[in-house]
């Protein structure tokens, strides 16, 4: 049986050789791998203990279904997103823009953010897990301005003053949580194990636990982009190099999720079980649909619309969680990380080509660029649950659990909010593909200029796509019910 900590240990141990190279090259050369073998060790422990909840440094580290799931999807976007940063960075590597400290930075942080992502979704202990969160802001803001200009600062610098505030008052609901446990723990510093917690949660009272869970939900709401706390999000996104952003989009926002959905069974038990979080989750839920939708509309940055549909997205997993469609939230993660992986690709590709982010300087890109307009295109239609994707599915799935709980009304908001992102969307997509510009053409960059994408980036998140958008297979659907029953508190 492999240690869980050694999931840890790759990711730390390639960042640690980064920190020894000069040459961009090397550091890419590391990053792929060390990604890659991150990947892999976490999908053979996963074969390897199907089902089966393991420890390790103690109690500190747990791996169980739920977690499992998502350090495999985590482990899974940075490997292919640092595929894309070796196409990415290349040209830049091999000009000696990439190169020296630049290089080591990214290395550096690209790991240290992985390690931090992956021990968010392994503690046991409460504390650890809020430390880990917080590693994760300090590594993905160095990432964001790692081009360190003014634009990049600024946007890092809001990511850390709003996701700061956010990590702090996520640190308060912590300690009332573990506070109020610890009143009836025989040992109090059980009160900080997950799994302790789980026997604890039923003697605690509903007043601090519910005071608590409001701290956690609105902290870590602002980590995952839920509105109205979302403000960093599209500066960070736009700003940061695409292989960041797709990072970001893909694994950050659902490692935040991850936490409050940690504590919802606990709270739900200390509250009765009355559904009272439950119901909270369905506000944040539909207030970041509708707020997502508003921007989508008028939004022609497409680095900028990408992460308003993050928004939108993680509002639709938040009321997945809300209405009681525990399996289609997990199912819709998946499909989200993957499909953004995709859309970031190839839009890093096509501001590449064109020069510019401004998506009505950006017409007849299926001419211009056939492999990466065809993936910006399909990546689009998925996110906005255009059939046969994914994204459609779990989306019908939702609007189903949500009708039948009796949860009508969320349901109505719900569609209507999905179908004004979904014509928005779908109007920039014609406008890109078959309008001429108006005016003066941008300044396409010439021919020959590397379109910082290689087609199996963009076949094989598409071909995953398709594939549980019409059919899912059997160990997928197994994999997801386990994890969902982790969320509903059942053994």
């Amino acid at each position: 049986m492999i240690p869980i900590w050694t999931i840890l240990a790759v990711p730390a141990a390639s960042g640690l050789a980064c920190a020894l190279l000069r040459r961009g090259r090397l550091v890419l050369w590391v990053c792929a791998l060390g990604s890659v073998a991150t990947a892999l060790v976490a999908g053979a422990i996963g074969w390897l203990g199907v089902g089966e909840r393991t420890f390790g440094a103690g109690e500190h580290l747990m791996l169980d279904s739920l977690s499992l799931f998502h350090v495999v999807l985590a482990t899974g976007v940075f490997a292919l997103s640092s595929l894309y940063a070796w196409d990415y960075f290349g040209p830049e590597a091999d000009d000696g823009r990439f190169a020296g400290r630049k290089a080591r930075r990214f290395g550096v942080c690209w790991f240290g953010f992985l390690a931090s992502m992956v021990l968010v979704l392994l503690a046991n202990n409460l504390g650890l897990m809020w430390v880990a969160m917080e590693a994760t802001t300090v590594a993905s803001a160095l990432l964001i301005c790692l081009e360190f200009d003014a634009p990049s600062i600024r946007a890092a610098w809001g990511y850390l003053l709003v996701c700061s505030i956010g990590i702090v008052l996520a640190l308060m609901g912590t300690f009332l949580f573990c506070g109020e446990a610890g009143n009836v723990a025989l040992v109090s510093e059980r009160a900080f194990l997950w799994t302790d917690l789980t026997n604890l949660a039923g003697r605690m009272r509903p007043g601090p636990a519910k005071l608590a869970f409001l701290f956690v939900l609105v902290g870590y709401g602002t980590k995952a982009g839920l509105a109205p706390m979302h403000t960093w999000l599209p500066d960070a996104h736009s700003r940061a190099p695409t292989p960041v952003s797709a990072v970001l989009s893909g694994v950050l926002l659902n490692g935040a999720l991850y936490a409050i959905s940690r504590f919802l069974p606990l709270v739900d038990t200390a509250t009765g079980g009355h559904g009272w979080a439950f119901q909270i989750l369905v506000v944040f839920g539909l207030v970041s649909i509708i707020v997502a939708a508003a921007f989508i509309v008028h939004e022609h940055d497409l680095k900028r619309l990408l992460a308003y549909s993050s928004v939108e997205h993680m509002g639709i997993i938040t009321l997945a969680l809300g209405v009681g469609a525990t399996t289609a939230s997990l199912f819709h993660t998946f499909n989200h990380s993957v499909g953004k992986m995709l859309a970031f690709f190839c839009a890093g590709a096509l501001v590449n080509r064109y020069g510019t982010r401004d998506m009505r300087l950006m017409r007849g890109i299926l001419g211009a660029a056939p492999l990466v307009a065809t993936g910006i295109v399909l990546g689009l239609l998925a996110l906005i649950g255009a059939p046969p994707f994914g994204v459609f599915m779990s989306e019908l799935w939702i609007a189903r659990v949500g009708a039948q709980g009796g949860h009508l009304a969320a349901t109505v908001v719900f569609l209507l909010g999905a179908s004004i992102v979904f014509i928005a969307a779908l109007k920039h997509v014609m406008e890109m593909v078959w309008r001429a510009p108006a005016g003066s053409p941008p300044a396409v960059t010439p021919p020959g200029t590397p379109l910082l994408v290689g087609w199996p980036l963009v076949v094989v998140p598409l071909v995953l796509l398709v594939v549980v958008g019409v059919w899912m297979p059997a160990d997928f659907a197994t994999a997801l019910e386990r994890a969902a029953t982790v969320i509903r508190g059942q053994p």
